[in-house]
């Protein structure tokens, strides 16, 4: 009896000790994911998608990021390290090194090389610009790399930023049509990848075509199928539905698949094979899989956030998530993974919709405030100083400045006093007013976030709300104002309860708070700031 006793005694023990950390967790970024589409779309949705992630899991709806600029890579970064550009380094998808005096991309590493059927430049990738460690790398760490991570997505810096430097493989999409990687994470492809990408996967949904996921009525909350706001797929004679995807393939790539729903449908496919041969979740070391899903990205900036075909998107992309979840529930266990789902970043209304609605803003080419610059420049001091304009920064060339005997304090001011001349300007800071910061400036305390003097320009321009500098039609991000920072984040599954919060949070609280959640280290660059709700258990 006494032996029955202590043998029960031993397994409850184990069980309590497998219930400090979930089997799986899994994150889920949506990339251009404003917080808006979960309330314009929602009548539309099925109960078993994002309805199911919000009614049964723990929403924020009033989240943002917290520096500028915001775009994709910045923003993978910042939720997996819990910081900020000016301390974890991506500070732009590319960007300008100062250090280096050239530009970069954020995950090129020319050390490495392509594993895989890609062509050799895309596989050139690693983690290496990353400067802070992930929520992925401190799992590593922490299961004495017994657990698994594995990082996905259709963009390269999608799949590495997330996957941190301790991963397993990340896998990203090439023009080739086939999931690859570098030979930072291995040799040779695992052998169910090669499997996946012989299959070819992506050519069904090329060959369908793409057409309405649901009857035409069922779109009144977007503008007309065919509207002067939206760009053009692959050159096609108009944007409007049916879209014959094949004809689009024969005449580019594989890639075509990146600016459709199906690229969402196609990652989904090959979330769940590396759950299965990876067999993710099948003991009780945790293992972490990211998947980032970037085809409503790439339909956002070319269609706009008005456009039916970004509407079909997020409506097809609500079924992909409810199979997942049913996939989830099957092979891992409803009460097994903690599930949490974000943005990269949200997205602005196109410019020019606003103003044929009489908001006085516009469209800004970015050709022509660098044009600007120049002319400025050689008017002034009969000599072009700009060494590169890009990401908002302004990077003077300092030897030209310095051997003609300028003073580079007035030549900051005099580009500055220029700047704040032009129509969609509304501040500019410089190097040393940006480091000095106090934090009682709100944006110039989202500029701080996002500097690193390193890397970043002597300049940096803040434009006016509305305000894109882009192309006239689809849309794009990358400011410290409400439409690029307000994003969703569901967090759903092990030991959450149901709820929501109105209150403002942080995107940099994601990771610390999965952190205490399962009982691991911060990641190293921190402000460790939680969300006291997720902490709450059932």
């Amino acid at each position: 009896m006494k032996k029955i006793i202590l043998l029960l005694g031993f397994i409850i023990n184990l069980n309590m000790q497998a219930q400090e950390r979930p089997k799986l967790v899994i994150g889920i970024v949506v990339d251009q994911m404003k917080m808006e589409y979960l309330y314009r779309f929602s009548d539309d949705f099925s109960p078993n998608g994002f309805k199911r992630l919000m009614g049964n899991g723990f929403t924020f709806q009033n989240m943002h990021f917290n520096y500028m600029p915001t775009y994709t890579g910045p923003g993978h970064a910042s939720v997996y390290t819990g910081t900020t550009p000016s301390t974890h380094g991506i500070v732009g998808n590319e960007w300008f090194s100062r250090s280096l005096g050239k530009e970069m991309y954020c995950t090129d590493d020319a050390s490495v090389k392509t594993i895989g059927d890609g062509t050799a430049k895309e596989g050139e990738m690693s983690p290496k610009n990353l400067q802070s460690t992930t929520i992925t790398d401190e799992l590593r760490l922490a299961t004495n790399f017994k657990g698994k991570v594995i990082g996905m997505s259709l963009k390269d810096r999608g799949a590495i930023l997330p996957a941190g430097h301790f991963a397993n493989w990340a896998f990203w999409f090439s023009k080739t049509g086939a999931f690859i990687s570098s030979s930072f994470y291995g040799s040779t492809l695992p052998d169910w990848v090669t499997q996946f990408n012989l299959e070819k996967r992506y050519m069904p949904y090329i060959t369908k075509g793409w057409d309405l996921f649901k009857p035409a009525a069922t779109y009144n909350e977007s503008l007309p199928d065919d509207n002067p706001y939206e760009g053009k797929l692959y050159n096609s004679t108009a944007p409007v539905f049916p879209y014959n995807l094949k004809d689009m393939y024969d005449k580019n790539d594989a890639s075509v698949i990146r600016g459709t729903p199906f690229g969402n449908n196609l990652l989904a496919e090959f979330a769940m094979k590396a759950i299965e041969k990876e067999e993710l979740g099948k003991d009780n070391i945790t293992d972490f899989l990211t998947v980032s899903f970037s085809s409503t990205d790439y339909v956002g900036h070319l269609l706009g956030p008005r456009s039916i075909e970004l509407q079909d998107t997020y409506l097809r992309l609500d079924q992909t998530i409810a199979e997942f979840l049913a996939y989830l529930d099957k092979t891992v266990g409803k009460d097994n993974y903690l599930l949490f789902l974000t943005a990269d970043h949200a997205g602005a209304e196109n410019a020019n919709y606003l103003r044929d609605n009489k908001y006085n803003v516009k469209s800004i080419n970015p050709n022509d405030v660098v044009k600007g610059l120049r002319d400025f420049s050689i008017a002034t001091f009969g000599q072009d100083l700009i060494l590169n304009y890009s990401n908002f920064n302004l990077f003077f060339n300092k030897e030209i400045i310095k051997s003609k005997g300028f003073d580079l304090t007035k030549v900051k001011q005099a580009f500055k006093d220029y700047l704040m001349t032009q129509e969609q300007v509304k501040r500019v800071y410089t190097e040393e007013e940006i480091l000095g910061s106090t934090g009682n400036d709100y944006y110039l305390n989202f500029i701080a976030k996002g500097y690193d003097p390193t890397q970043d320009g002597d300049l940096v321009i803040l434009d006016k709300a509305a305000y894109i500098e882009y192309q006239g039609t689809g849309t794009s991000h990358g400011t410290p104002y409400s439409y690029d920072t307000h994003v969703p984040v569901i967090f759903y599954g092990w030991h959450v309860k149901k709820g929501e919060s109105f209150s403002k949070k942080y995107i940099t609280q994601i990771a610390p708070t999965i952190a205490q959640k399962i009982k691991i280290p911060f990641p190293n660059g921190t402000e460790a700031n939680v969300l006291e709700e997720i902490l709450e258990n059932k």
